[in-house]
């Protein structure tokens, strides 16, 4: 069965996007800044975080599947797949490999072919 969204009757719980379009800059982030929830990250929030390879990206970069991606790096699919959806995030050895394919993949692959 088909649904059609009455526009005039948005689901409850669905954002409001004409009323979003219609606030400024300085409402979006008072906004923000009061919801406990969802409150936006400080400078000093944004230098705990560590930076992360963007395993997808990566992997599309490579036009790889991620079958594919863990068969030829030798990873597991799962990982990788947990990874991906951020689940949890490669530990410090996975991000070193994880650098050098992003740099060298070729040279990465051909290597492992040997091993």
């Amino acid at each position: 069965m088909k649904m059609r969204l009455d526009p005039k009757h948005p689901k409850k719980g669905r954002t409001n996007w004409a009323r979003v379009d219609s606030l400024t800059d300085t409402q979006i982030e008072k906004a923000a800044s009061t919801d406990p929830d969802s409150r936006p990250l400080s400078d000093e929030d944004l230098k705990k975080m560590r930076r992360v390879p963007e395993v997808k990206r990566i992997r599309q970069g490579l036009g790889m599947t991620q079958e594919e991606f863990a068969r030829v790096f030798q990873l597991s699919v799962a990982t990788l797949r947990d990874w991906e959806q951020g689940r949890y995030p490669p530990d410090q050895s996975a991000r070193t490999l994880l650098k050098v394919i992003a740099a060298i993949p070729k040279k990465v692959q051909a290597v492992l072919r040997r091993a």
